[in-house]
């Protein structure tokens, strides 16, 4: 009770301080509605495996999902950085309270925040004409916050160690990118090279997508699904602790 009530105290104040600034909530959704309004008709025309199996924005809009991720919270870590000058974490340091804790209170923000702009493209994807199995879109959602978890440790993790906005900016730039073409957001990657195919398999995000695709359509059993769960969990775990441990030693 203890660890619950401490990590609602840590979220109620960080909710509180992103919702006094919401226009970065905004623009972190411009880039994916772009593509989703600007791309995806485009693919309904070009005969590309997988893509031309069904109506484009059902196979689109899983990947746009993780996109959103990768790119949102692999920057949510810059949220930290002025708590961390001002002294605000080493004065949580030295409280009683869990360090798990206070972490969890301040990703959980990070995680809703995500999630309703998730929620946002659904609802303009739908009226584009998405047709989603709603079980799906349930266990879906539970992936996601699994997969932001993951993100949020990370980037988190690289801000308590550069301490520097500039040079979080550029290692998150710098991993964007490859990690969305490697999942196979934009396009299937049965049209990449054997060596890129290769690459892309040790990517977790990649199976992630293919999870999500799977679920849209109501594959529930799909073994994607299983994988991409067992992935997700376990990154988020290892990034969770690794990140607490970071946190446990940080200074201004």
């Amino acid at each position: 009770m203890k660890f619950l009530r401490e990590t609602r105290l840590i979220f109620a104040r960080n909710f509180t301080r992103t919702m006094r600034n919401p226009m970065w909530l905004i623009i972190g959704l411009i880039q994916p509605i772009l593509y989703l309004l600007l791309f995806a008709p485009l693919l309904d025309g070009i005969k590309i495996p997988l893509f031309s199996q069904s109506s484009s924005i059902n196979t689109f809009t899983p990947g746009l999902l993780i996109m959103i991720a990768v790119s949102s919270m692999t920057f949510s870590g810059s949220s930290l950085l002025p708590d961390l000058r001002d002294g605000v974490i080493e004065r949580f340091r030295v409280t009683p309270a869990n360090r798990l804790a206070i972490l969890l209170g301040m990703l959980l923000v990070d995680v809703v925040v995500f999630l309703a702009q998730c929620l946002v493209l659904i609802v303009m994807a739908t009226l584009m004409g998405l047709r989603a199995d709603l079980g799906g879109l349930v266990i879906l959602f539970g992936l996601l916050m699994l997969v932001a978890l993951g993100l949020g440790s990370f980037s988190y993790a690289i801000s308590l160690i550069v301490k520097d906005q500039s040079t979080l900016a550029a290692i998150a730039s710098s991993l964007i990118l490859p990690v969305t073409l490697l999942s196979g957001v934009l396009l299937p990657l049965s049209l990449a090279p054997k060596l890129l195919q290769t690459i892309a398999d040790i990517n977790p995000y990649s199976h992630t997508v293919a999870a999500a695709r799977a679920l849209i359509s109501g594959q529930l059993g799909d073994s994607s699904v299983v994988l991409a769960f067992a992935l997700m969990a376990g990154l988020a775990v290892l990034l969770l602790l690794w990140v607490t441990r970071i946190f446990k030693q940080a200074t201004a």
